[in-house]
């Protein structure tokens, strides 16, 4: 069974970024209603994957794996929590704009969106892609049991 969530908490994860990556490219480009259509759709899958990554991975720290006393003296897995917690948070701004795009795209129009957002939305979504890298760093550490407190 634990190999079972571990499966599934690496392919929640595998989609995050491949979301997160497809926003970085579609968001260089001019804004049509295709373009807005598949951001919209990216971010969907952005945040379902966070969600399951989220509750897999809870799971795996509760219930299977080395247990929560291990994860919570471990210093990468903390900062892997909290940069977890800031791609949630960073990701906000770029939703909100993305769902409001929904009546424009209904119509068959592409969204009108001044330069400025669009300039905030690609340094949303590098700040998230860099965090995440470091997530990644951190989870790498924390399976070699680097940081362990105790």
């Amino acid at each position: 069974m634990s190999s079972l969530f571990a499966f599934l908490h690496h392919m929640a994860a595998f989609a995050l970024a491949a979301a997160l990556a497809v926003e970085f490219v579609l968001i260089k480009e001019a804004l049509s209603v295709t373009v807005a259509r598949k951001l919209l759709l990216a971010d969907l899958v952005f945040g379902a994957s966070a969600g399951a990554v989220l509750v897999i991975g809870l799971l795996r720290v509760f219930f299977f794996e080395k247990g929560a006393a291990f994860y919570f003296t471990n210093i990468p897995f903390l900062a892997k929590l909290a940069l977890f917690a800031l791609i949630g948070v960073l990701s906000i701004r770029p939703t909100r704009e993305f769902l409001s795009w929904r009546s424009a795209i209904k119509a068959g129009e592409a969204p009108s969106v001044d330069a400025i957002t669009l300039q905030k939305l690609r340094k949303t979504i590098h700040a998230e892609l860099a965090a995440l890298a470091l997530l990644i760093l951190c989870a790498a550490l924390m399976a070699r049991g680097v940081g362990q407190l105790g």
